[in-house]
């Protein structure tokens, strides 16, 4: 029975999914296309991301999740239903698997309830919600319940989690809705202040993935984006250096920076202590962001790393939180 296990990172950009034995096995966008008029689902995933800001009227390519959060019910259950189905399988599926999902550390009682009962609703015999700097902390392969101090930054699409662990616990924490979307957001507000160019929300990501960066690059690497310019309101593409990144992204990045300042001063003094000594962590997809680690040493003075596999930490970690309760 308990061979399905599974594991659900429910992230505002990405979903992935952990299966015991397996790792993780499907790892796709949460957006959601429907059609307005009869209501009904056209596309989930990957193929409902391509129709981000590409859809005629009556279909709406939706985000279900805004900051980690739920904020509309019905389609994250029925997407959270489809990712586990394609996960596993409709067989195993009918044996109602149990299910352990993560959810920032700032969500409300209210909150964790609402993705308590999405998931139950999608079919699940027991849910567990497990919050995401300790699934990322075992994720990234911290022995989370040794008595020294852990300090994982786990950076998201919707919210970035800064947390110290010790003992398999969460000893100072704080969740700000400041991440990869918000990253994306300063470069597209940057393209029309600077540059009078209109992007979308997909151009500005590839711009964060390609050029980003939020320390300055020993070479300045450059690309040509397109856009809408808004004074002729006629199709353009311009040249954008990774150096203009920097001074897009400098105010997102710095939030980051001060909340791991606030977290690590009330940190009791033994803690911080191992903190220095072991340095900081960096977990989810903003932690691929160039230049976030040497900031973070700089501004910190304390050695920080990102995990092997920063996107899939906290879904692995979720995963083994499932196997580390049922050796119980």
């Amino acid at each position: 029975m308990a061979s399905t296990d599974i594991g659900i990172d429910l992230g505002t950009a990405s979903v992935l999914v952990y299966v015991k034995g397996k790792g993780v096995v499907l790892k796709e966008p949460s957006v959601v296309a429907f059609d307005r008029n009869t209501n009904k689902i056209k596309a989930i995933g990957e193929e409902a991301r391509l129709m981000l800001g590409r859809t005629p009227g009556n279909i709406v390519a939706v985000r279900p999740l805004r900051q980690g959060v739920i904020s509309d019910y019905t389609v994250t259950e029925k997407m959270i239903k489809y990712f586990i189905q394609k996960a596993v399988g409709k067989s195993l599926f009918a044996k109602r698997p149990r299910i352990a999902v993560c959810v920032p550390s700032g969500a409300t009682e209210v909150e964790k309830k609402a993705v308590e009962d999405a998931t139950r609703e999608a079919g699940a015999r027991d849910v567990v919600i497990i919050e995401e700097p300790i699934a990322a902390a075992i994720g990234a392969g911290i022995e989370i319940a040794k008595p020294c101090g852990n300090m994982i930054v786990d950076i998201g699409g919707g919210t970035s989690d800064i947390a110290v662990i010790s003992l398999g616990g969460t000893v100072v924490s704080t969740s700000i809705k400041i991440a990869g979307d918000d990253f994306d957001e300063a470069i597209v507000r940057y393209m029309r202040k600077k540059h009078n160019l209109l992007i979308g929300e997909r151009t500005a990501e590839d711009i964060k993935i390609n050029i980003g960066t939020v320390y300055k690059r020993p070479e300045n690497s450059s690309l040509d984006v397109r856009g809408r310019n808004l004074v002729t309101g006629l199709p353009k593409t311009i040249t954008v250096t990774s150096e203009e990144t920097e001074e897009a992204l400098r105010e997102a990045a710095t939030q980051i920076v001060e909340a791991v300042h606030s977290v690590l001063e009330k940190t009791p003094p033994e803690l911080a202590a191992d903190i220095s000594d072991r340095g900081i962590v960096l977990t989810g997809g903003g932690a691929l962001l160039h230049g976030l680690e040497e900031l973070i040493e700089e501004k910190t003075g304390i050695n920080t790393m990102t995990a092997d596999d920063p996107l899939t930490a906290v879904a692995i970690g979720t995963g083994q939180f499932v196997e580390y309760l049922s050796d119980k």
